[in-house]
């Protein structure tokens, strides 16, 4: 797994179609693969990382092209101040059988965040990706946008 705290999530209409090329243009390795609808990807060995998924919403509970995933330590903390603060909250607190506990928010000017805490270390092939490359000790969310 990776060592990101900010990993981008970006929507392509063809999943298989954008990693190759990201992977052949950028230099980006195919990671963990989610069925036909998910990759992480990762460039140099630091942990930089991109998630694609198929677009144009197929996890975000809102329609846009991106999120920005962000790791936190203590996701109900970080719900509360979001929503205190005016965040528009557009998925509310879940925990996934992926290990990750998630929300997701949307600040004044449109823009979406994802927030990720890990709760389990759960293996892949256990709620369906396929782990195409172990990073072993790094840690990254297997959430909705990875």
């Amino acid at each position: 797994m990776l060592a990101n705290a900010v990993v981008p999530c970006l929507n392509y209409p063809d999943v298989r179609a954008a990693a190759d090329w990201l992977c052949k243009a950028f230099g980006f390795r195919e990671r963990l693969r989610i069925a036909d609808h998910r990759s992480q990807l990762q460039l140099g060995t630091a942990g930089e990382g991109v998630v694609v998924s198929q677009g144009p919403k197929p996890w975000l509970p809102i329609d846009s092209t991106h999120a920005v995933m962000i790791r936190v330590g203590d996701l109900a903390r970080h719900h509360r101040q979001a929503g205190s603060a005016g965040a528009r909250i557009v998925s509310p607190v879940t925990t996934y059988p992926y290990g990750e506990r998630q929300y997701t928010a949307v600040d004044p000017w449109g823009h979406v965040w994802v927030f990720s805490e890990t709760v389990a270390d759960v293996d892949p092939e256990a709620w369906g990706g396929t782990l195409l490359e172990d990073n072993a000790g790094a840690t990254e969310p297997s959430g909705r946008c990875s």
